[in-house]
């Protein structure tokens, strides 16, 4: 079976470099001009570059050559991935906005426990779950990696 994912030649952006052609650049601030004046002055001497060639394009260039990079990357919309490691597994979309919500996403382990029972009681019903599914008596949320899983199983 062949690939799913885009993919093509995309040139580098130093290919892509023509002379003249700017990004966008923001206006100064006047205050913050009439202050520094000289912004490389901020910089010592010892550590600024000699010279820069950077390429020159249009801030729309840059734009469409990592837009068209990052369709060339595979995901789980396009295909399931192969086995890997555990931060290869699909993970439903689902899964990824709860997990990703600020009640979830702000807890601190050294929060006082009445401030998180709601996660509490998502974590005990979970593994609740996960124990009925595997059919094993208890089930822990804690263990980091899969070598460290299976050595919490014994």
């Amino acid at each position: 079976m062949k690939f799913r994912q885009a993919y093509w030649d995309e040139p580098l952006l130093k290919e892509l470099s023509r002379p003249g052609r700017i990004g966008f650049v923001p206006p100064t601030d006047p205050e913050v001009s009439r202050r520094i004046r000289d912004p490389m002055s901020l910089v010592p001497e010892k550590m600024r570059r000699a010279s820069l060639k950077l390429p020159e394009l249009s801030e729309l260039q840059v734009l469409r050559h990592f837009n068209r990079l990052s369709q060339m990357n595979f995901s789980v919309e396009l295909g399931m991935y192969p086995l890997g490691s555990c931060t290869m597994k699909y993970n439903p979309k689902v899964s990824e906005m709860i997990s990703s919500s600020d009640g979830i996403r702000n807890a601190h382990p050294l929060q006082p426990p009445e401030t998180v029972q709601g996660l509490l009681s998502i974590f005990y019903e979970l593994s609740g779950f996960l124990s009925e599914i595997t059919g094993m008596h208890r089930f822990s949320l804690s263990p980091a990696a899969g070598a460290q899983g299976e050595l919490a199983e014994f």
